[in-house]
């Protein structure tokens, strides 16, 4: 008898002892507490939290007493996992305590308290500097109180963190210590920028500004983005007035920003240098080369273009370009890898995979998605290094819940779901699917000649590598020797890709949810798109970190990674670019009902446990069920409208004009879509790609299901009224666009070749055009006929309209100033239901032979809060209430919806509340 551990030799030949061999199909666990018990706990924990998040008394009792009663039944029964049912209980408790105990960012009421328009000194340190690229200058819708310039000087953006504010009296004026956060764009004009760094003293007068906030429901607030990096206030001066004091000790945070910058600025100077410069173009790193590769190792998206950015939005890729949680995870695994195929100890490897990780995030701005994604890859690789049973979801459960009790908030944020929901594909439903379809044979498709493997094999994947010895000797017997792993390998290619697409289908199939309710957006390119990107960003990302590092030392060391890279960027955006202008590569949609949400979540649960059943009948009901759930997710459902009313929203767009018209029959037309005050705009992370059509008007329009608008109407060019009508024709496909005069605007031409494009009918309308849509009756009351602007956008060009439904009308005035409302008066007026009162309130409107004529029963100013033109005036409030007219204004009261019936009845509704 042979000892133990020996090689026994049968007629397969040789055969190493079976603690040396090769894996075949690696059984699919079931789904079970024991093997995964850190998942339950984070699920627990986070419904806890969920719960703390809407607190109610009776849903408490309602869930305490489903709990007894579910442990009284487990008891009844004997069961001996009755410990599950008070171990959930326990975890949700800990959650809502988590939840509850949570520190939220400090509202700075105190310093908000100095943002009253006065000009103020102020005093503090340096806490974070970053240079802003100028942009040209939109078309204004000027009063006077702004700076325009063709091409805006150079700029930097400071945050300051205020040791001290003036106190003003008309008596005297003293210092005062006060504490909070302030970022300060300080602009050159003609002054040199100072130089700064963490933790310099500064001093400047300055008028602090509130972050406007839009009452819009589903809009993106900037200033609670804002308070989260602790700002309260915000504020600009010149580069002559703002002042040196002295140099101190930056924080850990400062000094983390500054390694951000320094690394920025090396990969700059290289695309500066000379050797750079030299190379051909297509191995040239060129500035929006340099941008991405910035966005996509540093974090840093100041130099990412707006094409850019819509076109790997368009086509789901945008998380490759951008560092985030997924390029820690990424570099992580990529680490963690080498120190393995080294043969290092498995816990110098996991050590060192976390320090290495740590660093790139320092690198990176540390921003919280990468801090929740390092925490996530440390625990998870400790958790694997300690556990026994190396179960995948048992690490995600273990990184999941060290997350949620460090940070309760992260349950609720995109970046924490996403990356949560992509792990759990992966490892929850589609390893074990690979497992149980492709991966064996791919396996198998190793070591033709070591022939012992089959007896480890099932008998099917057996007789797969006996098949493909017999087409390789079919091969040798032609071509030669060298040719008998030629079917093997062209079959492990072919099955390695098909399981990739699996992957990445499953992977897409979940993410429909997090896209839909986050993003808008449906990407039927995402899955080619990601599957062509992402073997060139593996590449990619390490040439660019060597591009860097060789940058370091000399661009000479630089330049052969860097070209490199370039042709790998010119690549990526190529494709990307070329997929992105098929028009279905994006569709953008609301986000799913509540229900639906909850019917997804159960069913991924489903699919995980469903896979791991032994039958194979459960895997293949998974199967189906996963696209379903996707085509459940994007279902259309029927917009929130009030039928048989006519419709007149003012959207809260802060200081310009957002209209929203639903006829009586349901059809939609957009009035203008707000947008940007002022020649410069800060182009930092958060700023750079905020677009009001985007980050508000569409959100409201999708929280109204709302997936098509019938007409979009432009009153007139200026930016307040304009800026956000590009991205709202991009969501929401119009089929017509209204407008007035053309004037000579580079923005609005722009604006009319997106609609060609996009086959968007544009028409042109003059005083004295009628038009009958969806039961209603719309007159066109201005510019006059014949009149024509040949010049830069002007307040008159407005297109006026009057809309007539029964016996109630609504007048929407645009910017309309004194001389249109004359020619409109002398035309004939007759009183009105509603009246939007013309430029935000503005003394050059609402006259009062004008306001005479009409008489409205409800007027509506759309206007800022706060607004440096000093909107509404207080004559033109004056002339309102002595007409016993009901004034709203969105600064003051938010979003309002107006609902007038045919008899000429009216209905305020405030704040989103339910029209129906």
């Amino acid at each position: 008898m042979r000892s133990a551990g020996r090689a026994s030799t049968t007629e397969f030949g040789k055969i190493p002892p079976p603690e040396l061999w090769e894996r075949g199909s690696t059984p699919v666990q079931a789904l079970e507490f024991r093997r995964a018990p850190l998942l339950a706990a984070a699920v627990w924990f986070a419904v806890g939290e969920v719960m703390a998040r809407s607190w109610r008394p009776m849903v408490m009792l309602l869930v305490a007493l489903g709990l007894l009663a579910g442990l009284t039944v487990v008891v009844l029964r004997g069961h001996l996992r009755v410990v599950l049912v008070p171990l959930a209980a326990v975890w949700m408790v800990v959650g809502m305590a988590a939840a509850e105990v949570q520190p939220v960012p400090q509202q700075q009421r105190s310093l908000l308290r100095y943002a009253d328009g006065l000009s103020r000194a102020v005093r503090g340190r340096v806490v974070r500097v970053r240079m802003l690229a100028p942009r040209k200058a939109a078309d204004e819708d000027a009063d006077g109180t702004e700076w325009h310039e063709a091409e805006p000087p150079g700029a930097m953006s400071v945050d300051v963190q205020v040791e001290a504010v003036e106190e003003v009296t008309p008596d005297v004026s003293r210092m005062v210590p006060m504490e909070g956060g302030l970022r300060v764009t300080v602009t050159s004009r003609g002054d040199a920028l100072p130089s700064l760094k963490c933790g310099d003293w500064v001093a400047a007068p300055m008028q602090l500004r509130v972050p406007e906030r839009y009452r819009d429901p589903g809009a993106w607030q900037y200033a609670d983005y804002l308070l989260t990096e602790g700002i309260g206030a915000h504020a600009s001066v010149r580069a002559g007035r703002f002042k040196k004091l002295g140099e101190g000790t930056g924080s850990v945070q400062c000094k983390i920003y500054a390694a951000q910058s320094w690394a920025v600025a090396r990969l700059d100077g290289y695309v500066r240098s000379a050797v750079n410069r030299r190379l051909p173009s297509l191995l040239r790193l060129s500035e929006g080369g340099a941008g991405m590769l910035k966005a996509m190792l540093f974090g840093d998206r100041a130099g990412l273009t707006q094409p850019q950015r819509i076109g790997f939005q368009r086509t789901g890729s945008f998380h490759l370009f951008v560092v985030s949680g997924m390029h820690v995870t990424l570099l992580a695994a990529a680490v963690f890898w080498m120190a393995r195929r080294m043969r290092l100890r498995e816990w110098i490897a996991t050590l060192l995979t976390v320090g290495l990780a740590s660093a790139y995030a320092v690198l990176t701005g540390f921003g919280a998605p990468v801090q929740r994604a390092l925490w996530m890859t440390a625990i998870f690789l400790v958790a694997r290094l300690l556990a026994r049973d190396r179960n995948v979801l048992n690490g995600l459960g273990a990184a999941a819940l060290g997350v949620l009790v460090w940070s309760p908030g992260s349950l609720f944020e995109a970046s924490f779901q996403m990356t949560f929901l992509a792990v759990m594909a992966i490892g929850g439903i589609a390893v074990p699917l690979g497992e149980r379809s492709v991966v064996p044979y791919a396996r198998a498709a190793r070591k033709l000649r070591e022939e012992w493997i089959d007896l480890r094999l099932r008998p099917r994947v057996a007789q797969f590598r006996v098949m493909l010895r017999v087409w390789g000797e079919a091969l040798v017997s032609v071509l030669g020797e060298w040719a008998y792993g030629v079917p093997a390998l062209f079959v492990r290619v072919v099955l390695w890709a098909a399981e990739l697409a699996m992957l990445g289908l499953v992977v897409e199939a979940v993410m429909v949810l997090p896209m839909a309710v986050y993003f808008h957006r449906a990407t039927p390119f995402a899955l080619p798109a990601n599957m062509l990107s992402v073997p060139m960003v593996a590449v990619l990302a390490p040439m660019g970190v060597l591009t860097f590092v060789g940058s370091l030392v000399s661009p000479w060391v630089a330049a052969l990674p860097g070209a490199t890279t370039a042709l790998l960027l010119h690549g990526v955006t190529g494709t990307v670019s070329a997929m992105s202008r098929v028009r279905v590569a994006d569709v953008r949609v609301p986000g799913p009902a509540g229900w639906v949400v909850a019917i997804a979540l159960v069913a991924w649960v489903f699919c995980c446990w469903a896979v791991r059943r032994r039958e194979k009948g459960w895997a293949w009901v998974a199967v189906v069920v996963l696209p379903a759930v996707a085509v459940l997710v994007l279902w259309p459902e029927a917009a929130v409208v009030s039928p048989g009313m006519l419709e007149v929203t003012a959207v809260d767009v802060g200081q310009g004009d957002s209209l929203l018209v639903v006829s009586p029959q349901g059809q939609t037309m957009l009035v203008d879509a707000g947008g940007p005050v002022g020649s410069l705009k800060e182009s930092a992370e958060a700023q750079s790609a905020f677009d009001v059509g985007e980050e508000v008007v569409s959100p409201y329009l999708w929280s109204r299901r709302m997936r098509r608008l019938d007409v979009i109407a432009l009153s007139h060019a200026h930016s307040d009224h304009m800026g956000g009508m590009a991205a709202v024709m991009r969501s929401f496909r119009p089929r017509e666009l209204w407008v007035s005069v053309d004037a000579d605007s580079q923005v609005y031409r722009a604006l009319l070749e997106e609609a060609a494009e996009l086959g968007v009918v544009v028409r042109h309308y003059h005083a004295g055009d009628r038009v009958e849509w969806s039961g209603v009756g719309i007159e066109v009351l201005s510019p006059a006929v014949g009149y024509g602007n040949p010049g830069e956008p002007k307040n008159d060009d407005s297109l006026v309209m009057r809309l007539r439904y029964g016996k109630a009308s609504v007048l929407m005035e645009g910017d309309a100033e004194a001389p249109s409302e004359r020619a409109m008066v002398a035309s004939g007026l007759s009183p009105v239901t509603l009246l939007k009162v013309g430029h935000h309130g503005s003394r050059t409107s609402t006259t009062p032979e004008f306001f005479a004529a009409l008489r409205p029963t409800d007027a509506v100013i759309s206007v800022g809060r706060a607004n440096t033109f000093g909107h509404p005036r207080g004559e033109v409030i004056e002339r309102i209430a002595e007409g016993h007219t009901r004034l709203y204004r969105t600064d003051e009261f938010g979003l309002t919806t107006f609902l007038l019936d045919r008899d000429g009845g009216i209905r305020e509704v405030v704040g989103g509340e339910d029209l129906r």
